[in-house]
């Protein structure tokens, strides 16, 4: 009887161990797209990234440190489905950078895309005024190129701004977030 109690102890420890670990590398709550659904006004991606779109970021380390300011000269151009999506950006450093995305709109609100630092294909999703965007990029670090997950979130504020908050992460550890405002130009 007793090493029956003490198997039934090792096993509630040994569950209570692994939702801990569970817990703490998915952060115990997920943020789902879905619940943005009433939210308005509607985020469509391939009307807000269509024209000239100016962004004013940060970079912020784990601990919260802001490590890096930049500006973002976007121009979006869609034929259909099929969207281009350019990207110069411009580090408080001076160095620049540029991403083109190819972008495609599929169904229910969908998409896919492409860039020359992402590896493979970005899925994403919009619902309501939200929009969320997982890809893994090719980050230059010192010379060294690693590949870092992006869980990328957009919320539409009004027809011309757009908040945008990204968890960057390796291996389930968090290492940093990005923060942009985007500001739609008048064409």
């Amino acid at each position: 009887m007793n090493s029956l109690i003490q198997l039934h102890r090792t096993l509630y420890a040994l569950i209570i161990g692994v939702i801990t670990v569970v817990c703490l590398l998915t952060g115990c709550a997920s943020n789902e797209v879905a619940q943005y659904a009433a939210e308005r006004p509607l985020l469509e991606l391939d009307r807000f990234f269509n024209g000239k779109v100016i962004a004013h970021g940060i970079f912020q380390n784990r601990s919260g440190q802001v490590v890096r300011r930049f500006t973002v000269d976007m121009d979006g151009r869609w034929e259909g489905n099929q969207g281009v999506l350019d990207e110069r950006f411009t580090y408080s450093d001076g160095k620049t950078e540029r991403r083109i995305w190819r972008l495609t709109k599929t169904e229910s609100g969908r998409y896919t895309g492409t860039a020359d630092d992402v590896v493979g294909v970005a899925n994403g999703q919009t619902s309501g005024n939200a929009f969320q965007w997982a890809y893994t990029l090719k980050l230059p670090v010192d010379g060294s190129i690693y590949e870092v997950q992006f869980d990328d979130w957009m919320y539409l504020v009004n027809d011309k701004v757009m908040l945008n908050r990204a968890s960057m992460s390796k291996f389930g550890i968090r290492l940093g977030e990005v923060t942009l405002s985007f500001h739609k130009q008048d064409p």
